[in-house]
């Protein structure tokens, strides 16, 4: 395992507080295809762990990982992309719970799919909401705004599926809903970090405005599986 749990958060999550939700093959594992796409792998995968990832995604499949990894995808392994990320930690952000969130449930997953469909903030599927609290900011009746919590290492809670309609940016609503998704975590005696892309300069400066830091670059990366593996990729499949 790495030093730190933050080298290799989808490993360390779904073998601690999310292991309820893992899927396993030997040593790889991931979530429910409609809880989230983050994949557990060990940090230096070998031919074995990327049969393994093979079998449980099947052939064709496109998987999405995060370069947590040591070494790269096995030849044959099509990129079907690659952006750069980062990752930030609390660094004495002013947590403080917002008295226009509310805590949001399955049946407002409607209205979230559809914001997260209009806004990308990345990765929200029908079960996502089950990984930890999600809170959001209604005007008129309408989920406008939103943010709740993904991966959970121990220790720590990921922030994530922050968002806000196109129509009510500028009012400061994403960094409420980060402060109030923090201080849930906080109270829980856990501390926040979060991921985003390394060009969303914008989101960075707000995060960083709210007292993240950086604490280290990756990559996200989607491989797909070939369509034909070698008998020595499907032996137990």
């Amino acid at each position: 395992m790495s030093d730190h749990v933050l080298d290799n958060p989808a490993l360390a999550s779904l073998t601690g507080p999310h292991a309820h939700f893992a899927e396993r093959r030997g040593r790889v594992l991931r979530y429910p295809v409609d809880v989230s796409p983050w994949v557990g792998l060990p940090d230096e995968p070998d031919a074995d762990d990327w049969a393994d990832v093979a079998a449980l995604a099947g052939p064709g499949a496109e998987v999405p990982l995060a370069g947590y990894f040591r070494g790269a995808v096995p030849d044959g392994w099509e990129i079907a992309f690659a952006v750069d990320g980062v990752q930030l930690v609390d660094d004495g952000i002013a947590a403080a719970p917002d008295p226009e969130a509310v805590r949001l449930t399955p049946a407002d997953v409607p209205e979230m799919l559809d914001l997260v469909a209009r806004t990308r903030p990345g990765p929200f599927l029908p079960r996502t909401i089950e990984l930890g609290t999600y809170l959001g900011i209604r005007r008129g009746g309408a989920l406008v705004a939103m943010a709740g919590e993904r991966l959970h290492p121990p220790g720590w809670t990921e922030i994530s599926a922050v968002c806000t309609d196109p129509a009510f940016r500028g009012q400061g609503l994403a960094g409420r809903l980060v402060l109030a998704v923090a201080h849930g975590i906080r109270e829980r005696g856990e501390t926040p970090f979060l991921h985003t892309g390394a060009g969303n300069t914008g989101a960075i400066r707000l995060y960083e405005s709210l007292g993240f830091r950086l604490r280290r670059t990756t990559e996200f990366l989607a491989a797909r599986v070939p369509e034909r593996l070698g008998d020595e990729q499907v032996v137990g499949i």
